[in-house]
């Protein structure tokens, strides 16, 4: 919920993905995959990468750039800054104070959140509510991630669905009843081993074994996070609705978090919603996480599907386990499309070699060569990366295939 005062509107959006583009017949050449096998279970094609020296705070500031400039806001305007991700150039300083100095947002005060998937929506509407509440005019919202980072390339069950990028929000004072509407935001921990990245905190802080056992890459079991996301995406959009008066068919555009087609799918199947309301991008980006839902609307603000007076809803699951919704009656139009692209950089495609020497590596931990494994202990088992064992347990049917190429 917003909270009662002025109303807040998104005055700019900017988004911005790295040139490297990851095809699946890419992947195919370092994990037992194919193009096919992806595409049916999961919707993705392809997913850009960033470049080893590439760090979330780079992507973040073109973001940001660019949505100031379309909201007319020097960054020396901006009151505070937000940023969302789980891949932070390091634990501190902040992201966000590492993006203030960047821009020059001298007089901006700064915090990193952390809600996964999710951490768009939760930003947006923490960002929200010092506007409505008279703190600050200016919020500068970013979601960024390079996922890259924390990806076991050798693991076909997570190293096809993600993929890096940035996107930004300008918020800004409105007349009330602009803006945005509803926002809704959930949250249940009993859940957090579902997805997670167990080490590099202060529970199993880093160490060699840690490093060893790939500890510090992304797990998840894509089974439950399937039914998680189908159920949650809908509560939380009625949520937000109802607290905006509005129902299903007042939408005009749903922009979804981006992890897996099936998901997106269902979940508009759920709304009643034809997909030509709906905006899907995962075939081209993969799921970058916090920066999902912003890279998705400034390519629909870019292709003309999303104008002023239009009613558009967001919504987002994630890690944590988290979610959350918010409606936006939205407040401009576009005038001309908008890049993507770092400046200067064009789509290169291919696959890194510091991605092949990490796949390998990680098959040698596969395959037993594991030092931190204990003497005598079996190597760890292939199973899951066997499109038969897959098919055999049930993942090539209707459902999602066990291991999980759903992603949040």
């Amino acid at each position: 919920m917003v909270a009662a005062g002025r109303g807040v509107t998104i005055a700019g959006i900017g988004a911005c993905v790295p040139p490297v583009v990851v095809t699946n017949d890419h992947l195919a050449e370092v994990v037992e995959t194919d193009d096919e096998w992806i595409r049916t279970r999961t919707g993705i094609r392809q997913r850009r990468v960033a470049d080893p020296d590439t760090a979330t705070s780079d992507l973040a500031e073109v973001a940001a750039r660019r949505a100031l400039e379309e909201a007319q806001v020097r960054p020396e305007q901006v009151d505070l800054i937000i940023v969302a991700t789980v891949t932070p150039d390091m634990p501190f300083p902040s992201t966000a104070c590492l993006l203030q100095d960047r821009l020059g947002a001298t007089r901006a005060a700064g915090f990193d959140l952390e809600a996964a998937c999710s951490g768009f929506v939760y930003a947006l509407a923490a960002g929200a509510q010092f506007v409505a509440a008279g703190l600050y005019d200016t919020v500068l919202v970013v979601g960024a991630e390079t996922l890259s980072k924390i990806i076991d390339w050798s693991d076909r069950r997570t190293c096809v669905l993600l993929g890096d990028g940035a996107g930004a929000a300008v918020l800004r004072p409105a007349p009330p009843g602009e803006g945005i509407l509803g926002l809704y935001l959930g949250a249940d921990g009993s859940g957090g081993d579902l997805l997670k990245q167990p080490a590099g905190g202060s529970r199993l802080p880093a160490s060699s074994e840690t490093v060893a056992r790939g500890l510090h890459y992304v797990q998840m079991n894509g089974r439950e996070v399937f039914k998680f996301a189908v159920k949650t995406m809908g509560d939380a959009a009625q949520a937000a609705l109802a607290q905006a008066g509005l129902r299903f068919e007042d939408v005009d555009l749903y922009i979804p978090h981006q992890a897996n087609y099936r998901i997106i799918e269902s979940s508009a199947r759920r709304f009643d919603l034809p997909l030509d309301r709906v905006v899907v991008n995962i075939d081209r980006y993969g799921n970058t996480s916090a920066a999902s839902i912003p890279v998705a609307l400034d390519e629909a603000l870019s292709a003309g599907r999303v104008r002023a007076g239009q009613t558009v809803l967001l919504v987002a699951f994630g890690g944590g386990l988290t979610w959350g919704a918010a409606v936006v009656r939205w407040g401009y139009d576009r005038p001309a499309a908008r890049p993507l692209e770092m400046p200067g950089r064009q789509p290169e495609y291919g696959l890194p070699a510091w991605i092949r020497e990490q796949a390998a590596r990680g098959r040698a931990r596969l395959d037993g060569t594991n030092p931190a494994r204990p003497a005598g202990a079996p190597p760890a088992a292939r199973a899951a990366l066997d499109p038969a064992a897959v098919a055999a347990a049930g993942g090539a049917g209707g459902g999602p295939a066990p291991g999980g190429e759903q992603a949040p």
